[in-house]
């Protein structure tokens, strides 16, 4: 690996906090395979978040052999979003990318993403996924398909689809003096790739899509926020504050912008909800009338675009505060997609329906 002594193009951001199992593949595959003027162009920076195992001693030995990664000790455990703070303060690459550690990235990404950068020089770069279950299995994102055909540089006025991309830091590339410009960092707490993600891509005069998978994304990882049953996803309520403050601050007459974020603010709020891997049962109520509430709080004089079907019949029981009919519907909805079979009544040991809020959807991928 050639030390860079020049500002590299890219810098990559990868938090660390108990994941001394996957740290080095995650590290490896940022790092290997890059030619002479690719290694050049890039560097890592790891964050080392007062991780209580054997991160931090792993990432010093990792930085030895490989001059292109830093390491940032943090004294105290600050979370994810203030932990690619500190990294991104500590970069110095003209694009940052935020990469989770307990993630990968498939052979040839880095490179892809050089080259893009180089040729197109955008603000951001949306990147392509596959979500990676426990067992191998991978499938794509439900909101992949909305990157297809995005051949040039383009605004959200253009192509205002790309707002219902994943709204998640790793995949975007940012342009360093563009994030500058905005002031934008992430917040404490869960969720906080909400107030991040959404004004960069209203923000952006040039957004470019790299139409190919850059990036694995491991669900069901014990730890991980989306497989951890908690209070705190009681977090998302004031990250969607903080969204929605930045909108009326910079934007205060973007009525259809309010109205797309309110949309996707009330179906991301149901899928947390709704489903068992997150939220505890004796917390779903306190939840769901919280929900409610943001819903009268933001909810757009003219309407937004509520969607149909069974997702769209929650909606409006939301914006009842009926969670009775909401848990008979979703009891209801849980039993018809049960398969039918003499075991279904007595499900096996340890295994539990999955139901519908656990499928893949466009929402769910923020950790």
């Amino acid at each position: 690996m050639v030390t860079n002594t020049r500002q590299p193009l890219l810098s990559v951001i990868v938090p660390v906090y108990r994941v001394e199992e996957y740290l080095y593949d995650c590290l490896d595959s940022i790092l290997g395979g890059l030619n002479d003027a690719d290694a050049a162009d890039v560097e890592v920076v790891a964050v080392d978040d007062a991780s209580p195992d054997r991160c931090g001693d792993l990432l010093h030995a990792y930085a030895t052999r490989r001059p292109a990664t830093r390491t940032v000790t943090l004294p105290n455990n600050v979370g994810l979003g203030l932990a690619r703070n500190a990294g991104l303060k500590a970069s110095t690459g003209r694009y940052v990318w935020f990469v989770d550690s307990d993630d990968w990235l498939p052979p040839g990404s880095v490179s892809a993403v050089l080259e893009r950068l180089r040729a197109d020089r955008p603000d951001v770069l949306l990147l392509d996924h596959l979500r990676v279950y426990h067992d191998g299995r991978e499938e794509p994102d439900a909101s992949s398909p909305l990157l297809r055909g995005v051949d040039r540089c383009v605004r959200l006025t253009e192509r205002p689809e790309l707002l219902r991309v994943q709204h998640t830091a790793w995949n975007k590339v940012v342009r360093r003096t563009f994030l500058d410009n905005l002031g934008l960092l992430f917040f404490p707490g869960w969720y906080e790739d909400i107030p991040f993600s959404h004004p960069l891509l209203i923000s952006a005069e040039r957004i470019t899509v790299l139409n190919r998978v850059c990036y694995y994304y491991r669900l069901g990882r014990p730890g991980a926020i989306t497989a951890t049953p908690s209070e705190r996803h009681f977090d998302a309520f004031n990250q969607y504050n903080r969204l929605f403050e930045w909108l009326s601050t910079a934007y205060p007459q973007e009525t259809k912008l309010h109205a797309d974020l309110f949309g996707l603010m009330v179906s991301h709020l149901l899928v947390v909800v709704g489903n068992d891997h997150r939220m505890p049962a004796k917390l779903r109520r306190p939840f769901f009338r919280e929900a409610a509430t943001q819903y009268q709080r933001y909810r757009p004089a003219g309407g937004y675009p509520r969607p149909g079907g069974v997702r769209g019949l929650k909606h409006r029981l939301l914006a009842a505060n009926s969670y009775l009919l909401y848990t008979a519907l979703r009891t209801a909805h849980r039993l018809a997609r049960r398969p039918p079979s003499k075991a279904s009544t007595v499900p096996p040991a340890g295994r539990t329906a999955v139901s519908a809020e656990q499928q893949p959807d466009p929402l769910t991928a923020s950790r």
